[in-house]
């Protein structure tokens, strides 16, 4: 005999299994587990962004989207205050170019990435922002159970 038992909803302390996929706005995968182990996490753990976990609520097992991440929900915005200019002799014979990620210890002895933003023979401009900082993402899920 089966049981009908009604389908849980994603909400507040669910424990959720997903496969995902966090893409920039012209399809480049950023990060995704589609190809391999579901993710599975409680609802208001910590291991999703708040804006991430508020865009599942009321899904169900089964449910699969595409979902518009605004950088406020996602990874904030770009703060210029992240931006630090630094002398270039702090760099020593370092060959710099933009893009490149540096990594400066910070003040709890873990490690901080910084990324080259631009340079020229006396200054290093170093942007601490999140690399997602400022942008627009697509966020597919497809919802494998809701516990």
């Amino acid at each position: 005999m089966s049981q009908n038992t009604p389908q849980l909803t994603i909400t507040s302390d669910a424990k959720v299994t997903l496969h995902f996929a966090i893409k920039l706005e012209d399809g480049q995968v950023i990060d995704s587990n589609f190809e391999g182990k579901p993710a599975t996490f409680t609802v208001g753990d910590g291991q999703l962004l708040e804006g991430f976990e508020k865009t599942l609520m009321g899904m169900q097992s089964g449910d699969e989207a595409v979902i518009d991440i605004l950088p406020e929900q996602g990874f904030g915005m770009s703060n210029p205050s992240n931006m630090q200019r630094l002398p270039r002799k702090q760099f020593g014979d370092m060959v710099l170019e933009s893009g490149l990620v540096v990594s400066f210890a910070d003040a709890s002895d873990g490690e901080l990435p910084g990324v080259v933003a631009e340079f020229d023979d006396k200054m290093v401009t170093i942007d601490f922002n999140h690399p997602l900082a400022g942008k627009n993402l697509k966020f597919e899920v497809k919802i494998l159970s809701v516990e």
